[in-house]
């Protein structure tokens, strides 16, 4: 049985037709064993007697007639069909799917149920397609290419939805998203009351999840009123009974809120998706383009939550990147899916959006201590993880530019094999070049948003924090955790002023983020810091307690329990 490791692919090998890039998606269906490490940088497919595997990656190109790997084996890329209306200013509907989807590196194909005349003003009429007509653009598509997720957008009458489910019925495989499009981000009205009822009783049933903003669930719930997030939530549930896996009630306009506030329910478990609301008038079509974005990531194979933040973190920087542009004169103008945002093209690196519990025992590699030791930087990376270790930072000071790129990239193998993520220490262009799991930055460093900007929406991004202040300045900037110290007094840095365990409550109290605390840390005091009583702190980043030790291996098996057996007291 031969195996293949599936590797993040570097934007070079984009250019390469006879590149051919493996990922997980539907390899279990065609008789392959897809197997993950914890949280797994680089899952394996083993290749069993069924040898024809479906190979995904829009990007994983091949010349006509060019086999790869061997003369049995097709290729398969993620496939997206959006079922909905088109809009003639480009901002919504068929046309923003098609960008979204193109973003995130699926292929998408497309069935128009109405053909809209619209700009940045709004909606000046609509012609529905004959039902019959939408009927035979499903079987087209279905009969023939092997779709992965359908999404749906405008559905305008009844006879349409009707055609839809019983089509579906009759091509099962396939996930369904559902965006039920009755009213716009500007306003309009797009489906009529007629269609609700059908609706609820055909087509949410069918759906892994739907997803309606506060005006679509106030009228698939006969007109309850949301202004809150617990009505959110209450909302949720509700329409979870009426049948779809998972509920996604989006909050973008919730009242008298700073924050977009997002909902996921699915049937067990709330999730609260929070960040800072962007102002711009640009955001018509940011339904849809989020929509399409959850069908793209489900289609490569992603975990329904994963597909959700990554979506939603998507839309975020596309609308953040889209603020200044002009198109249109009106109030509701499109926004920037492809232009300027970077690196949308790249699969979802990481299996799992990033992950919180990841910095319970952070490592952060010092070059000075491992060469005093007589070790490598990879082989004290090895030892950390080994011993426990669940992040790694690495932090080059003093090395070249060259050398510190080679020691990146042979860290970052070593740390995918584990399924650890590897962070960078401040260089946004080492992470870039070797394509790490992203960066942790400093207050006198590259500011978080624009280092969000180079390196997309999926990248990890830490941030050093003192004060409360610094930590909500974090959160709106876009980064995903803040590491607050120095805790205790350290020699790792030069004039670094310590906050103390009250210091480290008070900033983590003041929070929206995960904290990883930092700052003189080791076997003696990591469980009193552990033990400080709030729920987002979740580790701590250690240095010279791991590497200025004789035996790296040992000393972070031992943190490692100290942390684990504190972890056990908290939760009793």
């Amino acid at each position: 049985m031969a195996s293949f490791t599936i590797l993040p692919a570097p934007s070079s090998l984009f250019a390469n037709k006879n590149c051919l890039i493996l990922t997980p998606t539907l390899a279990s269906a065609k008789g392959f064993t897809v197997k993950y490490s914890r949280v797994s940088n680089s899952p394996s497919i083993s290749l069993g007697a069924r040898s024809s595997i479906q190979l995904q990656t829009f990007a994983a190109m091949q010349e006509k007639g060019t086999s790869a790997l061997n003369g049995d084996l097709k290729m398969k890329i993620p496939h997206v069909l959006t079922v909905a209306g088109s809009d003639s200013g480009a901002g919504a509907g068929i046309q923003a799917d098609l960008k979204a989807c193109a973003a995130r590196g699926v292929y998408c194909s497309t069935v128009i149920t109405a053909v809209t005349a619209q700009n940045t003003v709004g909606v000046q009429g609509v012609s529905n397609v004959p039902e019959d007509f939408v009927a035979e653009q499903l079987r087209s598509v279905l009969s023939d290419m092997q779709v992965d997720v359908v999404k749906t957008g405008m559905l305008p009458s009844v006879g349409i939805v009707k055609i839809l489910c019983k089509t579906l019925r009759e091509y099962p495989d396939q996930a369904l998203v559902v965006d039920p499009v009755m009213v716009s981000t500007s306003g309009d009205v797009l489906a009529g009351p007629s269609i609700l009822s059908v609706f609820r009783e055909e087509l949410l049933p069918m759906a892994g999840i739907i997803t309606p903003n506060l005006k679509e669930t106030s009228a698939l719930l006969d007109g309850i009123k949301l202004e809150t997030v617990d009505d959110m939530r209450s909302a949720a549930r509700l329409l979870h009974n009426m049948g779809p896996k998972h509920v996604l009630v989006k909050g973008g306009d919730l009242p008298d809120s700073s924050d977009a506030v997002d909902i996921l329910f699915d049937g067990d478990n709330f999730y609260e998706l929070r960040s800072p609301r962007i102002k711009s008038r640009n955001t018509h079509g940011t339904g849809c383009s989020l929509a399409s974005c959850i069908a793209a990531e489900l289609a490569k194979g992603y975990s329904m939550l994963s597909a959700v933040k990554v979506a939603k973190r998507y839309v975020e920087t596309a609308l953040d990147y889209s603020k200044d542009i002009v198109i249109g004169g009106g109030p509701q103008g499109p926004f920037d899916h492809l232009l300027r945002l970077k690196s949308n093209s790249r699969d979802c690196q990481r299996l799992q959006a990033f992950n919180p519990n990841d910095l319970f025992l952070y490592a952060v590699t010092d070059s000075g201590m491992n060469k005093r030791w007589g070790r490598s930087i990879t082989d004290a990376v090895k030892a950390a993880i080994e011993g426990g270790a669940t992040i790694v930072q690495l932090r080059e000071k003093d090395a070249e530019t060259r050398d510190f790129l080679e020691s990146a990239r042979a860290c970052l193998k070593i740390c995918q094999s584990h399924g650890v993520p590897l962070l960078i220490n401040d260089r946004i262009d080492i992470a870039l070049a070797c394509n790490a799991d992203g960066v942790h930055v400093g207050q006198s460093d590259m500011p978080v948003r624009v280092a969000r900007t180079l390196l997309g929406p999926e990248k990890i991004i830490g941030v050093s924090c003192k004060t409360p202040e610094q930590a909500h300045q974090a959160w709106v900037d876009g980064a995903d955790y803040i590491g607050c110290g120095g805790v205790f007094p350290t020699n790792t840095k030069e004039n670094n002023t310590t906050v103390g365990l009250e210091g480290l409550k008070t900033v983590c109290m003041a929070s929206k983020l995960p904290v990883v605390a930092i700052g003189g840390i080791g076997i003696s005091n990591a469980r009193d810091v552990m033990e400080i009583g709030v729920p987002n702190l979740k580790g701590v980043a250690v240095v010279s307690a791991l590497f200025d030790r004789q035996c790296v291996l040992t000393e972070t098996r031992k943190l490692h329990t100290i942390l684990s057996e504190a972890n056990v007291s908290i939760l009793h």
